[in-house]
């Protein structure tokens, strides 16, 4: 095993969309660690000294090339293929020392639909300390941290260049705040060498990220452990949290993301306990709960959840 660090923000180790055709940051081994370090989704200057202020802009951006979030990578894996599953260890997260978050402005869906697109922007600046735990804002507002990346994915494999803006079943912008420090998370490898990124720290988040930004900021000491899985077949995310087994849907349609979902699951338990399909779904029904992960990315995201320890007694699988 190796440890790889990024820490320079250079034109080089950023881009703003997907493509399997960008060139890699670095190529590792399975197995190795990275510690990376990542913009704002909004491309603002990392050292930031007023944080109760927004930041100046990241330069060089050429918003033309790299329209979308703030990515770093892409990394390329060797022995990755397609039909193979990546798993993404969380081994730690400390965020920078500011953040941002707005809501009303503009006419996006969420805004019209809550009746705030017309109002005037509702910006809220936040100086972050990663030490406590905790975050306050401009005006004295004070929130407890749960810091995750919203994104960490792969390219399609269709050729072109890609947004970085919907969920896809490689990754990408998951929004699911249960992806905090300690998690694991597995995802189908779309092309070959994986082409991993991650970007679009959240110092917060609550399900549904409902006025469109998070709590955004960059992080300072981002650090995974990637691995290359063979014996893993998926056809969706899935994670193991802190807070349980995950399975994650992604839709326009909320009716079709809460089934794939719950398919997930469904097809999870059925792998880690001696049970069928239909006893699953009797069992899920009592602990497994459907959480909104957001609604802002035009493909909205549900992820399903089963708590740690809430099956006791069910056989496991041999």
């Amino acid at each position: 095993m190796k440890t790889h660090e990024v820490r320079s923000l250079a034109p080089e180790t950023l881009h703003g969309h997907f493509s399997a055709e960008l060139p890699p940051t670095l190529a590792i081994d399975s197995g190795d660690r990275l510690r990376v370090r990542t913009l704002d989704v909004a491309w603002g200057r990392f050292n930031h000294d007023r944080p109760f202020e927004a930041a100046p802009p990241y330069e060089p951006h050429d918003q033309e090339r790299d329209p979308g979030h703030a990515l770093t990578g892409p990394f390329f894996v060797r022995g990755a293929e397609p039909g193979m599953t990546l798993e993404v260890r969380v081994l730690k997260l400390r965020t920078a020392p500011w953040g941002w978050n707005r809501a009303g402005g503009y006419p996006s869906p969420a805004n019209l639909s809550l009746g705030i697109a017309g109002m005037a922007t509702c910006h809220h600046f936040w100086s972050l300390d990663p030490d406590a735990g905790t975050a306050v804002n401009q005006k004295g507002h004070r929130v407890r941290m749960s810091p995750f990346l919203g994104i960490i994915g792969m390219p399609p494999a269709e050729p072109g260049k890609h947004s970085t803006t919907p969920p896809r079943s490689c990754g990408g912008n998951l929004d699911c705040r249960e992806l905090v420090q300690g998690s694991v998370l597995f995802l189908p490898i779309p092309v070959k060498g994986a082409l991993l990124s991650v970007g679009d720290g959240h110092a917060l988040q609550g399900d549904g990220e409902v006025s469109g930004p998070a709590l955004e900021c960059p992080m300072e000491d981002v650090e995974l452990e990637v691995h290359v899985r063979p014996d893993m077949q998926i056809d969706l995310p899935r994670a193991r949290t802190p807070a349980g087994w995950v399975t994650l849907g992604m839709h326009e349609d909320m009716n079709q993301a809460w089934v794939m979902a719950l398919n997930g699951m469904l097809t999870l338990m059925t792998e880690i306990y001696a049970i069928d399909r239909a006893e699953a779904t009797v069992l899920a029904s009592l602990v497994v709960s459907l959480r909104i992960s957001q609604v802002v990315n035009g493909v909205v995201g549900v992820h399903a959840l089963l708590p740690e320890g809430a099956l006791e007694g069910v056989p496991p699988r041999a």
